[in-house]
């Protein structure tokens, strides 16, 4: 299974349309491990790019700070599950928190209504 966590300068970033990088997480969800990961370079972030071009790239979630209500209904279109409210950790440690039960999320960052288009 790939877990996407948007990033800027090595941690997660809050608002994901200005992160820097994707870590893309491959884990063993029974094993609870980390099998490795890879960052890749998003398109330029414009309304609905990002959602369809991260489960191109078989991410199944989306562990993110913040995320408008639009662009987690478009990753749902996508197949992809969202976690938001995350701490601003490292990829790694967050999705192995993740793994083990033990991720403490904590308000949607972006916190607008679901017709908000967020552009942060």
């Amino acid at each position: 299974m790939k877990i996407a966590i948007p990033s800027a300068q090595g941690k997660l970033c809050m608002h994901f349309g200005h992160c820097e990088v994707f870590a893309f997480v491959e884990v063993d969800p029974e094993a609870k491990k980390i099998l490795g990961t890879e960052f890749l370079t998003p398109p330029p972030h414009e309304p609905g790019v990002l959602p369809p071009w991260v489960a191109e790239h078989g991410a199944k979630l989306v562990i993110a700070g913040g995320m408008g209500g639009r662009a987690i209904q478009l990753f749902q279109q996508a197949g992809v599950q969202v976690i938001t409210g995350a701490p601003a950790d490292d990829p790694e440690s967050v999705v192995q928190s993740y793994l083990n039960s033990a991720l403490i999320t904590g308000d949607n960052a972006c916190g607008h209504g679901p017709d908000h288009v967020c552009d942060h």
